[in-house]
């Protein structure tokens, strides 16, 4: 076990950061979508976006971990997936109306990019993972002919496609030893724990940037009073305990997890805890910052129910998926963040009742309370006994 933590790890590079900074424009163009419609309707089409584009985030994230950019070819490759994935965020705004061609186009783009990519490492087996997702891409291309229930159903076919493609990905190829689930998983589970760990906490900050820009948008054309400002550190303070609630600690105990895990399981230990568990979190900062968007402007007056229930529900989201990530990873505690999930996702009553500042006020002490019963003299140990007993 020693020689696993001592294990050399990679950094993230520079050009995978740049890749970073073009998905995260997607979250930026969904928060733009639903910061203009702050409906059920919208919040689940949204979801759905998403879904399907992070799915290819994750995959970019475990292609570069086995497939280093380290060489023009494969640079020049991965900058074709930015641009393809620039595509989809132009287009997030009008998917459901004009531009879906386009938004699928853009995927497809980005699922043969990335299985192109693959074929360095993988070989032929590629093709078990690059085809259910461009079947996946084509779906959503052909829900932007259609509108109402038929294009949502085409998207969810896309969803329940890329759902299936880790199971397809292992027991797909065919070999004559008779190993062909335990073989594939070896070779998708050879994973670098500190590199694919970082990645996706690097994904976390950038995407917690788009919060904060959130309030500048919102602030932008008001005089800059004492109220304003107050609400603007109220909200930077709702981002700093939800980057607390993440990089104290868990980003750490996750690598070490990863480090003492067997390939075979980390395989699917990644897709639960870094795409499963991840997808709230992200969708939670998005729902987070259109609140913030929507609201910060009318601190001093009653909510309307949509913007209140995106600045709680996106924080209720988030601990529920920081739940998900830490039971994954066997991290304790998190009966604290359970308890909490649904005390901040009723700070959308005194929001509708009294005002935005007051339930940014609740949702900071909320969340300054769970962080501060997690942090009481015997909490911290806890972590480090239940890896201990892994």
């Amino acid at each position: 076990m020693n020689a696993a933590v001592e294990e050399p790890g990679r950094r993230v590079t520079t050009l995978e950061l740049f890749f970073d900074l073009v998905f995260v424009f997607t979250l930026t163009q969904l928060t733009v979508l639903l910061a203009d419609d702050l409906s059920f309707a919208t919040a689940g089409r949204g979801a759905l976006i998403l879904v399907v584009l992070f799915w290819m985030y994750g995959a970019y994230a475990h292609l570069t971990n086995q497939v280093p950019p380290d060489r023009p070819a494969r640079r020049l490759l991965l900058m074709l997936g930015m641009a393809a994935f620039l595509v989809c965020a132009l287009a997030i705004p009008r998917v459901f109306e004009d531009s879906g061609v386009a938004f699928g186009l853009g995927f497809l783009g980005v699922v043969v990019v990335h299985t192109a990519l693959y074929t360095r490492s993988h070989g032929t087996d590629s093709i078990w993972y690059g085809v259910p997702n461009a079947l996946a891409a084509l779906s959503v291309t052909a829900a932007g002919l259609f509108d109402g229930l038929r294009a949502d159903g085409l998207w969810l076919l896309a969803v329940a496609l890329q759902f299936v493609t880790p199971f397809v990905a292992e027991h797909g190829p065919r070999r004559k030893d008779g190993r062909t689930a335990d073989v594939m998983r070896i070779q998708l589970g050879d994973l670098d724990p500190a590199h694919f760990v970082e990645r996706h906490g690097l994904l976390l900050i950038v995407a917690f940037g788009e919060s904060l820009i959130a309030i500048g948008i919102g602030v932008r054309e008001l005089p800059l009073t004492v109220g304003v400002f107050g609400g603007a550190f109220l909200s930077l303070a709702v981002a700093v305990a939800l980057w607390w609630t993440y990089f104290v600690r868990d980003e750490q105990l996750a690598e070490e997890v990863f480090r003492t895990t067997p390939a075979p399981a980390r395989w699917r230990l990644a897709i639960n805890a870094y795409y499963y568990a991840f997808l709230p979190m992200l969708l939670g900062i998005a729902f987070l910052a259109a609140g913030v968007k929507k609201a910060i402007g009318h601190l001093g007056e009653h909510l309307h129910t949509g913007p209140a229930l995106a600045l709680s529900g996106g924080v209720a989201l988030f601990l529920l998926g920081d739940c998900a990530f830490r039971a994954v990873l066997r991290l304790h505690p998190t009966r604290y963040r359970l308890l909490a999930a649904p005390v901040v996702l009723a700070a959308a009553l005194p929001g509708i009742a009294l005002d935005g500042a007051a339930e940014l006020l609740f949702l900071v002490v909320a969340l300054a309370s769970m962080l501060a019963l997690e942090a009481r003299p015997g909490r911290t140990g806890e972590n480090s006994r239940a890896l201990a007993r892994a």
